[in-house]
């Protein structure tokens, strides 16, 4: 699958957040609790390197609440900050400005010594596009400041803002990074919306999103579209092709001569998973990095 998705504002943007970085405390990075690790910007290693560092994992209401607190767990014990939000809701957001607090506590102490009581905290927002970063800092907010939707690249900007209690945060537009590791990336940051959808064939994504799915929650499939699942000794070319047939022909999305509107039904798929309707699903789970997280605590 060939995605071409790294225009040219998001090298312009890398830049500026380079050289903004020496202007806050703190680097806040969103994230997509789907995908946690998948939806992490590698680039922010090297651009926010030596800042504290709070992880949100935002859209837990479309997450799988147990993998949800496995990934909590999981980041706070590489040393990270980490808060659970559902932006859409609110869910959590009013413990940012606390989580901030705390991981720069031993620094607000040190400002506190030197006479610089109520200094400003300033914390750079991150995140890649559709991970709910503007949503997010719009509640804790509490108005509709940063640009939001529900589509990637909304916000091109960066922006200050201030919120009560002298915290400072500055929003980036959301970028993605130029070269991809493994096709797997690419599938999981499309099927959850972080890249256009009109620069992918649909069909194709939806036939992936089909097999990961069978693989992942198969009970979404049989719930939401009363299909069949293919037995173990059943075999295709095409799995998820066969699967987004199946559902199509339930769906009774057909077109003359009876042929199955497999199009209309991929739609139908991406959208419906997106929007939380096929239930709570994470696709990856830290078990997939342990031995990365391994690597990392032999090297400390």
């Amino acid at each position: 699958m060939n995605i071409q998705w790294y225009p040219g504002h998001m090298t312009r943007t890398r830049r500026q957040m380079a050289e903004n970085i020496r202007r806050v405390d703190a680097v806040c990075e969103v994230v997509d609790a789907r995908i946690p690790q998948v939806s992490r910007n590698p680039d922010m290693d090297d651009i926010a390197a030596g800042k504290p560092r709070l992880l949100v994992l935002n859209r837990t209401d479309l997450a799988d609440p147990e993998s949800t607190k496995l990934w909590a767990a999981y980041y706070r014990r590489q040393g990270y900050a980490v808060l659970t939000t559902d932006s859409r809701s609110g869910a959590g957001v009013a413990k940012f400005s606390a989580a901030v607090r705390a991981m720069l506590a031993d620094k607000i102490a040190q400002w506190n010594a030197k006479g610089q009581t109520g200094k400003p905290v300033r914390v750079m927002v991150v995140g890649i596009p559709n991970v709910g970063k503007s949503t997010f800092i719009n509640r804790v907010l509490g108005r509709k400041s940063a640009k939001a939707a529900d589509k990637p690249g909304v916000t091109r900007g960066s922006q200050w803002f201030r919120v009560e209690g002298g915290l400072e945060l500055l929003d980036t537009p959301g970028i993605l990074w130029p070269k991809l590791d493994d096709e797997r990336t690419g599938i999981y940051l499309a099927v959850t919306g972080a890249v256009k959808d009109d620069i992918l064939d649909v069909e194709t994504l939806a036939c992936k999103l089909m097999e990961i799915l069978y693989h992942h929650s198969p009970q979404s499939l049989t719930g939401r579209y009363k299909i069949e699942l293919p037995g173990e000794d059943e075999e295709f070319d095409f799995l998820g092709y066969e699967l987004l047939m199946r559902a199509g022909r339930k769906r009774g999305f057909l077109i003359s001569g009876g042929e199955i509107d497999t199009e209309r039904m991929a739609r139908i798929l991406l959208d419906e998973f997106r929007g939380g309707k096929l239930g709570r699903i994470t696709l990856e789970t830290p078990d997939e990095y342990a031995g990365a997280e391994g690597q990392d605590d032999e090297t400390e």
